[in-house]
């Protein structure tokens, strides 16, 4: 269905927020009662891992369906759909916990990380030292990250669209423009590959929680999945269908999909 007019008014401001600035902060994208359900999905994970100061947990939408019922959230996914074009997939689900640690310890799974654009080694090919954006990253805030230090992500503001590269790659160091994200559980984070950011060490006495979702075209390989299960298929809609890869046996139709392949076109604002 073709976004409303008034969808469509807010989503271009949306569009040029993001554009302009690298990232995007909407708040209270989901209800109390979702991030309770999230949150009891998270301890049912957890609790089949080892104890660790850190956890990183790729590919979570397969591991739970609460993870799972965000792929095509209503109020994000057309949002990506008109950033991205409508022939996209979901490219990534990674559950970041990281306990308090005010030693600042660092741990295999990663208890902070320095500041990097995301993407692959060697990196996607830049243009006049912009590298573009080829994929975004939706991330749900589930535990109260209102305060800096609480293991928040840093980034530096219009960092994506111009060359940038930080004196320092240390995320313990402050870097000239930096910028803590600071939300509520239920908060949404939205940013490109291309955004240099950093995972801050947790000070605070909070223990961080946040699920990321990252998109891209159909035709880049995801992340950390090879295909979508077929528990995951079963009952999916066309459109999460699209968005776990399962279009077509033909490779083929990943660059060049018909369009009764990819029903997310109907999330898209009329050009004008």
């Amino acid at each position: 269905m073709t976004p409303s007019a008034a969808l469509q008014e807010e989503l271009s401001t949306y569009i040029n927020r993001f554009r302009t600035e690298g990232y995007l902060l909407l708040p209270s994208v989901l209800s109390d009662e979702k991030v309770a359900r999230l949150n009891a999905a998270i301890d049912e994970v957890l609790d089949g891992e080892e104890p660790s100061l850190a956890y990183n947990v790729y590919n979570s939408v397969a591991r739970h369906p609460e993870f799972a019922s965000l792929i095509d959230q209503p109020a994000i996914l057309p949002l990506i759909v008109n950033l991205l074009g409508h022939n996209i997939q979901l490219h990534i689900s990674h559950l970041t916990v990281r306990h308090p640690n005010p030693a600042d310890l660092q741990t295999t799974s990663q208890s902070f990380i320095d500041w990097h654009q995301d993407g692959p080694h060697p990196q996607f090919p830049a243009i006049g030292g912009v590298t573009p954006t080829y994929y975004i990253k939706v991330c749900y805030i589930l535990s109260d990250m209102s305060e800096p230090d609480r293991g928040n992500t840093k980034i530096i503001p219009r960092s994506h669209d111009k060359p940038y590269n930080p004196n320092s790659r240390d995320v313990r160091q402050q870097i000239e423009g930096e910028l803590q994200v600071c939300g509520k559980p239920g908060d949404v984070f939205i940013f490109p590959q291309n955004l240099w950011h950093a995972g801050s060490p947790n000070k605070s006495n909070h223990t961080r929680r946040q699920l990321f979702l990252g998109y891209s075209p159909l035709w880049m390989r995801p992340i950390d999945y090879h295909a979508a299960t077929e528990d995951q298929l079963r009952e999916a809609t066309p459109s999460q269908r699209q968005l776990l890869g399962a279009i077509s046996d033909n490779k083929f139709k990943y660059y060049v999909p018909e369009e009764s392949m990819v029903p997310l076109k109907s999330l898209l604002i009329p050009s004008s």
